[in-house]
């Protein structure tokens, strides 16, 4: 049976629109899924004139319970009213709460096991927020929303380039350094362990730290956190079993391509992760590990600059998609190896190298 795909239209004035119906517009994607719009229909069609003659006859399922949905269809579930004003570019309250209302419709869906996975299109973080949304992004929304209490999330960037998880989300600069604590880079580390195992298939994961302070401190004279927080967490979760290098001063990382030898790269705080890995490539996926449940979204936001301009590449929706048909398929198959799983000793492991600036060989990587 082809999995049901909740997508968001997320904010109805921005991109959003625009990349789903390119993504949705080639007929093999109801092959392998059935997607589920989750948005308005007069909104949608206002989208679609913008874009390729061609594209303004595409047919839809409209809906109003997504247990209606067809396979071999693109179905739209209809979230908010036809009355919704619609102004392309432009930031309004009324596209922060059609963008609200297609959120919450589609989590409660996935919550209640009527849809596999759930695909977000961008909000604006700022006309999102209401006396229901009180957060700073998709991330933190989806961990209340689906998390155990004691229970943590991470926000991680996929591309073909590199895996990128962060310690700190969406956290103004001036809090940082306040928030990286031993335990939670520890949290991270686990987290970002087991989401490559179960998610992406990698059995033996190799991670790379990225240290806070520019020259990873310089022995303390920059800042101290490497010393005192960093190393310990590297040395803890080695003591785990997670294979875990550094802390790489990250200019150097980047700048001299040693993240073609992990299998994903912890960092401190958003644009010390991001800025690289969107320089690299802007098609790449967000992804929300350690849930229950799988979540992607394309990595760009709600682009009103370019908004009904048919100017949006719909390539990192599409990565978005596949990746969540992809993790759901892993997930599967890592549970049907655990059911009854055959018991192997490993090998010893070689003693690891004292200098924590060590890279291991490329050859020794794989997926």
């Amino acid at each position: 049976m082809k999995p049901i795909i909740a997508i968001t239209a997320g904010d109805s004035n921005g991109v959003g629109y625009e990349v789903i119906l390119k993504g949705l517009y080639e007929s093999y994607v109801t092959e392998v899924c059935t997607p589920v719009i989750y948005g308005n229909l007069k909104v949608l069609k206002t989208h679609l004139l913008t874009l390729d003659a061609e594209m303004h006859n595409m047919q839809f399922n409209v809906v109003q319970k997504v247990e209606d949905a067809k396979d071999g269809r693109v179905n739209l579930v209809t979230c908010y009213s036809d009355d919704t004003p619609v102004q392309i570019g432009t930031a309004t309250a009324e596209s922060g709460q059609a963008a609200f209302m297609s959120l919450e419709r589609a989590t409660s869906d996935l919550k209640s096991g009527k849809v596999q996975a759930l695909v977000t299109a961008p909000i604006n973080k700022a006309n999102i927020q209401n006396n229901q949304f009180r957060y700073s992004g998709h991330t933190e929304y989806l961990q209340a929303k689906f998390a155990d209490k004691n229970q943590d999330s991470l926000m991680m960037l996929c591309s073909d380039c590199m895996r990128v998880a962060l310690v700190c989300n969406h956290t103004p600069i001036s809090q940082i350094a306040g928030m990286i604590t031993e335990e939670r880079i520890l949290r991270k580390l686990r987290i970002l362990k087991k989401s490559l195992q179960e998610d992406f298939i990698v059995r033996r994961p190799r991670i790379a730290v990225l240290a806070l302070n520019p020259h990873a401190g310089d022995n303390g004279l920059i800042g101290k956190e490497e010393q005192e927080i960093i190393v310990p967490a590297i040395e803890k979760a080695n003591s785990e079993g997670i294979d875990t290098f550094g802390p790489y001063s990250a200019d150097g990382f980047f700048g001299a391509g040693k993240y073609v030898h992990f299998d994903a790269i912890l960092a401190m705080y958003h644009d010390q992760g991001l800025i690289p890995f969107k320089s690299l490539d802007m098609s790449g996926v967000n992804y929300t590990a350690g849930l229950p449940i799988v979540r992607t979204s394309p990595d760009h936001g709600t682009a009103y600059d370019v908004a009904g301009k048919n100017e949006a590449s719909a390539l990192s929706f599409n990565h978005a998609l596949y990746m969540a048909l992809d993790i759901l398929k892993n997930r599967a198959t890592t549970e049907e190896i655990n059911r009854d799983p055959l018991v192997i000793t490993e090998p010893p492991r070689p003693e690891r190298p004292t200098n924590r600036f060590f890279v291991p060989p490329k050859e020794e990587f794989h997926d």
